[in-house]
C-alpha cells in the first residue's frame, strides 16, 4: 500500500529527462547572462523539477555571498520572462513548448548544516552526561576505600591506621 502512495510522488522518466535538459541549458544562460541579474553573488542550479503536465519548471537555486538570497531568488523572478525566452531559443530544438518557470531559495545544504549542528550539540550532551554519570563512581570508589581501611582499623588495633572512633 505506502508503494502504491510513494510511486505516485516520483517523477516520471520524461520529466526527469526534460529537468535535467532544462537545468544543463539554464546554467548555460547563467554563465553567460546571469552576472546582470543577481551581481556578484555565487548562484547556481541545485536542481530543475518540471510537473507531470510538462507546463511547469521549477529551478531551485543556491545562492552564496550574498546579503540577501530571498532578494536574489525575487530578481530571477522579475527577470522570468527575458529567462523563460532565452531558454526556448536554446532549447527550440529539443521541445514543442516551453513550460513556464519558477525560481526557488534551494535550502537542502542549510538544512544539512542545520541537522549536523543539532548532532553535535547532543554529542556533547552525551558526554557531559557520561562524564556526570562517571564522577559519583570515582566518589563511590573512595568511598569504599575508606570504609575498608575502617574495617581493617577495627580488626588491627594495633595497626598503624587509627581507628576513627
Amino acid at each position: 500500500f505506502t508503494f502504491v502512495l510513494n510511486f505516485k510522488n516520483m517523477d516520471s522518466r520524461r520529466q526527469l529527462k526534460i529537468g535535467s535538459v532544462i537545468q544543463a541549458a539554464f546554467a548555460d544562460i547563467l554563465i553567460r547572462d546571469g552576472k546582470a541579474i543577481y551581481g556578484k553573488a555565487f548562484v547556481t542550479v541545485t536542481n530543475a523539477k518540471v510537473t507531470s503536465d510538462l507546463s511547469l519548471a521549477r529551478f531551485y537555486l543556491s545562492i552564496y555571498n550574498a546579503d540577501d538570497a530571498d532578494e536574489i531568488v525575487q530578481k530571477f523572478n522579475e527577470h522570468k520572462f527575458e529567462l523563460k525566452r532565452k531558454l526556448a531559443e536554446k532549447l527550440r530544438h529539443q521541445l514543442r513548448v516551453m513550460p513556464n518557470i519558477e525560481f526557488f531559495k534551494d535550502e537542502t545544504l542549510d538544512y544539512a548544516f542545520h541537522i549536523d549542528e543539532v548532532f553535535k550539540k547532543i554529542k556533547e550532551e552525551e558526554e557531559k552526561l557520561k562524564t556526570e554519570i562517571q564522577k559519583p563512581k570515582i566518589k563511590t570508589q573512595r568511598a569504599k576505600s575508606v570504609t575498608k581501611t575502617k574495617k581493617v582499623a577495627a580488626k588491627n588495633p594495633k595497626s598503624k591506621i587509627r581507628n576513627p572512633k
